[in-house]
């Protein structure tokens, strides 16, 4: 009969298995370590892991035409009408934008040098002709304040974060959207957060600031047509396969698909059949 393995609950039980590991792991070839990362993360996910965040399937979650444009007339601020467009048109990460540098612009050939977050890699975009007109005039308007900010393009007003970071904090960021969207009449929730610990649950919106990177990606889907490989390029996905996820919970798309499925007249003729049964 095999017998359990106990559990290492106590330092010198973790001690002892650690200083195996450690004698053994730097001997490892990388497809056996690949698969030792591999069976601790499946552990962890089994053991402490669960969905704080229902699935929402083709909810989508990126604006539409007409909510984009109801939500840019509600941002009466130009530091965060610039900082949302960045995201809007080039699919910045929240993370990304605020930390945009005038060091990052290409002047001269209008192109943004972005540092990758998840990648970490650095990636070249162009900037639209209108978002980089905008960008000089904001630079015009601000410059000793991103001057004194070293050069951050979305500074950091005295007294509105404690951080020590020049430029505006992802967080506070979040904040102004949530309240430009609750202002634009844009705020939805679709549901509660599953907390674990004993935690707050927190509402769920479905438009987030990464939903303005999620209506920037599927923007430039539909005008290449679908074209996964150029998609992923702009969205600076490392998988293909990542991309599809912003493509394939396109509602409009969707919709129209199921228009063309089953149309109103087919509907009216069901019905009137099953009236007269």
């Amino acid at each position: 009969m095999v017998q359990p393995v106990p559990v290492c609950d106590n330092k010198p039980q973790f001690a002892s298995l650690r200083s195996e590991l450690d004698n053994t792991l730097p001997y490892l070839p990388k497809h056996h370590l690949v698969e030792v990362r591999k069976m601790v993360m499946q552990q962890f996910r089994k053991r402490f892991q669960r969905s704080r965040i229902p699935k929402y399937g083709a909810l989508n979650k990126g604006f539409t035409e007409q909510e984009i444009q109801k939500f840019f007339r509600a941002v009466d601020n130009d530091k965060f009408r610039l900082l949302f467009s960045y995201q809007s048109q080039l699919g910045l990460r929240i993370g990304e934008a605020t930390r945009l540098n005038v060091k990052d612009i290409k002047f001269e050939t209008r192109e943004l040098v972005v540092k990758t977050e998840k990648a970490g890699t650095l990636d070249q975009l162009l900037i639209p002709e209108p978002l980089f007109k905008a960008t000089l005039e904001y630079l015009r308007a601000h410059t000793e304040a991103i001057e004194k900010a070293q050069g951050c393009i979305f500074f950091k007003e005295e007294g509105k974060s404690n951080t020590e970071v020049p430029y505006v904090a992802e967080n506070y960021a979040r904040n102004r959207f949530r309240y430009y969207t609750e202002k634009a009449g844009l705020s939805e929730v679709y549901d509660q957060s599953d907390e674990l610990n004993d935690r707050v649950p927190r509402s769920l919106h479905r438009l987030t600031t990464h939903s303005l990177r999620h209506y920037a990606i599927t923007k430039f889907a539909e005008q290449t047509n679908g074209n996964v490989f150029l998609t992923s390029k702009f969205a600076r996905h490392t998988k293909p396969n990542t991309t599809m996820i912003y493509i394939s919970t396109n509602k409009k798309a969707l919709y129209e698909g199921i228009d063309g499925a089953f149309s109103l007249s087919q509907a009216v003729s069901l019905k009137n059949r099953l009236a007269v049964r």
